[in-house]
This record gives structure tokens, C-alpha cells and sequence, in this order.
């Protein structure tokens, strides 16, 4: 049975590789902590908030988070394809995600605010309803995604292959078009 913890403000804490394994999290708040060592196993997050915490690097195969939010967060070149899928809900403000893989997760009605997306995988992902508000999409990949009503009409630098993406009522502003027809070297000005 993992060791449970409700309700606890942890700061300015650097845990070690295992330290977190084995550990259930609810309503708990983590600020200025780095995660960037561990290897989790069999942890969950449920109801808890990460604010100015570093995940970069992290293996976090066998996590659950369950209403997470991270706030001000680096968390590059992370896996959460691998993420415990049920109940998966997380929302992203200010933060890093640079070279991180969503690959083929259900993350219907996320939302990523004020966010750098650059190369992320969203490969495969079902993306709908998911806002994407002013974040910086450069060289992110949306292959075979689902990406219908989402919204990114104040994001910028995608490039999405509309016959590769299902894109139904999705938002785009008249700037973003560009991203859209880049397969078909059409110049837009």
C-alpha cells in the first residue's frame, strides 16, 4: 500500500531518484521543488498544484495526475505518454515543455497557457477542445492527432498537415493560416 499524504505545502525541496516512489499525493502543494532526478514509480497526484518546480528530464512512466496544474514549471524532454491514463488531467500555465511527448494521450479540454511547446509530441493525441493560448508551437508534431474544436488562434509558429489532423471546427487565427498550408508550398503574405 503506498504512503499517503493530504494536504501539505512542500518547498524548496530537491528530491532524490526514488525519494517520491510509492506515494500517493491529494490536495498537495509543491513550490520551487526539482523533480529533475527522479525515476517515479507508482506515484499519484490527485487535486495537487506544482508551481515554479523543474521536471526536466524526468522519468515519470508510472505516474497518475489526476486535476494536476502546473504553474511557471520546466519540464523538458518529458514522457507523459506513459502516465497512468486514467483520470489523466493536467493544465499547464507559463510553463516549459520544450521536446516533451503527449504521444496518442486523451487530453480533451486541456489547456496550455503562455506555454513553449517547441518540438513536443502530440503524435496520435486526441486534442480536442484543448486550448492552446499564446504559446509558442515550433516544430511540435500533430500527426494522426484529433485536434477538433481546439483552439489556437493566438498561438503561433505550428505547422499542421490538415490530411494528417482532424481539425473540425478547430480555431485559427487569419495569421496562423500559414501553418496550415506549409505542405502545400503555397506563400502567404
Amino acid at each position: 500500500m503506498p504512503a499517503y499524504f493530504l494536504d501539505i505545502e512542500y518547498s524548496k525541496i530537491t528530491y532524490s531518484e526514488e525519494e517520491v516512489n510509492f506515494k500517493e499525493f491529494e490536495c498537495c502543494t509543491f513550490t520551487n521543488c526539482n523533480f529533475s532526478n527522479c525515476v517515479f514509480v507508482a506515484v499519484t497526484f490527485i487535486d495537487c498544484t506544482f508551481t515554479d518546480c523543474v521536471f526536466s528530464d524526468a522519468k515519470i512512466n508510472y505516474v497518475a495526475f489526476r486535476t494536476v496544474t502546473f504553474n511557471r514549471c520546466t519540464i523538458k524532454d518529458v514522457n507523459f505518454s506513459m502516465c497512468d491514463k486514467l483520470i489523466f488531467e493536467i493544465a499547464f500555465n507559463n510553463c516549459t515543455l520544450d521536446f516533451s511527448k503527449f504521444y496518442t494521450l486523451k487530453l480533451k479540454g486541456t489547456s496550455f497557457i503562455n506555454c513553449s511547446l517547441i518540438a513536443v509530441d502530440f503524435m496520435g493525441a486526441d486534442l480536442t477542445e484543448v486550448l492552446f493560448e499564446n504559446c509558442d508551437l515550433y516544430r511540435s508534431e500533430f500527426a494522426k492527432a484529433i485536434a477538433n474544436k481546439a483552439d489556437f488562434k493566438t498561438s503561433y509558429n505550428y505547422t499542421i498537415n490538415p490530411k494528417t489532423t482532424k481539425l473540425k471546427k478547430a480555431i485559427f487565427s487569419i495569421e496562423g493560416l500559414k501553418g496550415l498550408l506549409y505542405k502545400h508550398d503555397i506563400i502567404v503574405k
